[in-house]
């Protein structure tokens, strides 16, 4: 394990070491100290494990490519914008607009998140988004989404208790919200209908759930005892009649 110590450096000059090190043939680099640098693990590619201890700033994984990204704490914004391929795992809380355009790979995290969470997310068939997060959300979320899975799990909540807030896939044209837990239609973007989960939803959540419980060491039958709620959109074109003549 390659070590880099991020106290008191600038990010520009954090993120040049570990470019460095890549460059280099580092495969596994440890970031010691990080208190809030933007962009770490930013545009980076291939298989690469880095692991951050401290809470790093903005961008961190925008445009990544591959590499598995472990949080040891909290995140701050932007985490996984238009991200290609890779997992990022935080242990702790993030902020907003995480997954912005998000094209493929996984964000896993285990505390709670903020505000448009899953905001244009993308899918398709060769590639696929996913974002699990563990505890509660923030108004807007999975805006405007167009593909990808999209899990909130709410573990620290009462049973029964609303885990996310207002406008809930507001614009949402593509992709599948689950919600572990009651989901009240009026809260919704009028674009998305809510419906009980089927067979095949349980083997999709038991698949992407399980992989998700061995990077946060949590139990997978705990995670699966409630009973989701499946979010998807009842129109591919929910503003088209603003643009029609």
């Amino acid at each position: 394990m390659f070590e880099i110590d991020a106290k008191g450096k600038h990010f520009r000059d954090l993120n040049a070491e570990v470019r460095e090190a890549v460059d280099k043939g580092e495969k596994e680099i440890s970031l010691k100290n990080v208190n809030g640098q933007y962009y770490i693990a930013t545009g980076l590619c291939g298989k690469l494990d880095i692991t951050v201890e401290g809470v790093p700033g903005n961008d961190l994984s925008a445009f990544m490519d591959g590499p598995t990204v472990t949080i040891k704490s909290n995140a701050q914004d932007n985490i996984a914008n238009t991200m290609n391929a890779g997992k990022i795992i935080i242990h702790g809380n993030a902020g907003d607009v995480l997954g912005y355009g998000m094209r493929g790979g996984k964000l896993h995290i285990r505390g709670d998140v903020g505000y448009r969470v899953g905001i244009h997310m993308k899918g398709a068939k060769r590639q696929s988004s996913t974002i699990i997060a563990g505890g509660t959300a923030g108004d807007f979320f999975g805006e405007y989404m167009a593909g990808g899975v999209l899990i909130l799990l709410g573990l620290d909540s009462e049973e029964n208790a609303p885990i996310v807030g207002d406008y809930l896939g507001t614009g949402m044209h593509g992709g599948a919200i689950y919600i572990r837990g009651p989901v009240e239609q009026k809260y919704c973007g009028a674009e998305v209908g809510v419906m009980e989960t089927n067979e095949e939803d349980a083997k999709i959540l038991k698949k992407l759930l399980k992989e998700y419980c061995e990077d946060l060491d949590l139990d997978l039958d705990m995670v699966m005892s409630r009973p989701f709620k499946k979010l998807i959109p009842v129109s591919s074109r929910p503003y088209g009649n603003l643009y029609s003549y």
